[in-house]
């Protein structure tokens, strides 16, 4: 089976023909089990996520913050493994239908080997991998790989990246381009801020690809302001602070599935 870079593709290209941006949902495999991270995505998929990043949590996880960390604490505690993630992808996939991609740290896949997980996350129905620590001039074999299977890949860019590297990214990559809102881990914010408009407007000159922002939205207010200005819209620490602060996990689950159509809603920019 091959991987579902047609169905991200396809995915991005319907919201921007809708006028609006998509909603892309991360949380971690693991989290709180890997059954309730399993319920968790299909949770923030059935509020109105559009696209979904399960996070392969690692235990040095140096572009996170706190909220992210303590979560995939949790699930390394719990025992995840990477066939765990795998799994969660293959079962978020086959309930909804729905683009799910894998964030990783680098060195699991390196020991993981590149071959059997691109090999594995193809089967999976997986769509493809954000890599926010591999360099792309480190990144051929990997993308050869990938494109092989028809996985995306995704690479980061930040406000500090000068404009001649946002080319070599963008040229290197697939799906969609991850853009950093701000330097730093990730987190809410109380503002995104000009920075990730102006990185926005810099990288689209380099790439037709979708650039969608992450790092700091949490609420519809700030969904609306990102969607203003980029092709989709990433939350992460705001969906696993909820399962983290419920008071059990049906009222985790409850909550990540209100806060995403919540999201959904301020996604469309013409409310």
């Amino acid at each position: 089976m091959s991987g579902n870079i047609k169905l991200l593709s396809d995915t991005l290209a319907k919201t921007r023909s809708a006028d609006r941006a998509a909603l892309i949902a991360y949380l971690p495999a693991g989290f709180p089990t890997v059954d309730g991270g399993i319920e968790a995505v299909k949770a923030v998929l059935a509020g109105g996520a559009d696209v979904v990043e399960i996070g392969l949590p690692h235990s040095d996880p140096v572009l996170d913050g706190p909220v992210i960390q303590t979560a995939d604490d949790i699930a390394l505690r719990g025992g995840v493994k990477i066939a765990d993630v795998l799994r969660t992808v293959r079962e978020a996939y086959e309930a909804t239908g729905a683009p799910v991609l894998v964030m990783t740290y680098w060195n699991p896949i390196d020991r993981y080997g590149i071959e059997r997980f691109t090999t594995e996350l193809a089967a999976a129905g997986g769509a493809g991998c954000i890599l926010p620590d591999l360099p792309v001039q480190e990144s051929a074999e990997w993308r050869e790989h990938a494109d092989a299977l028809g996985l995306a890949t995704v690479f980061v860019v930040a406000p500090s990246s000068q404009d001649e590297r946002l080319g070599t990214i963008t040229a290197a990559g697939s799906g969609f381009v991850y853009a950093a809102s701000l330097m730093g881990v990730t987190g809410t914010r109380v503002s995104v801020g000009e920075q990730a408009q102006d990185l926005v407007r810099r990288t689209r000159a380099t790439t037709e690809l979708p650039v969608c922002v992450g790092l700091g939205v949490s609420n519809a207010v700030q969904a609306k302001e990102v969607a203003g200005f980029a092709d989709g819209v990433i939350v992460g620490s705001a969906f696993v602070k909820l399962m983290l602060d419920a008071p059990d996990e049906a009222a985790g689950l409850a909550a990540v599935r209100a806060l995403a159509a919540e999201l959904a809603e301020g996604v469309r920019r013409n409310n």
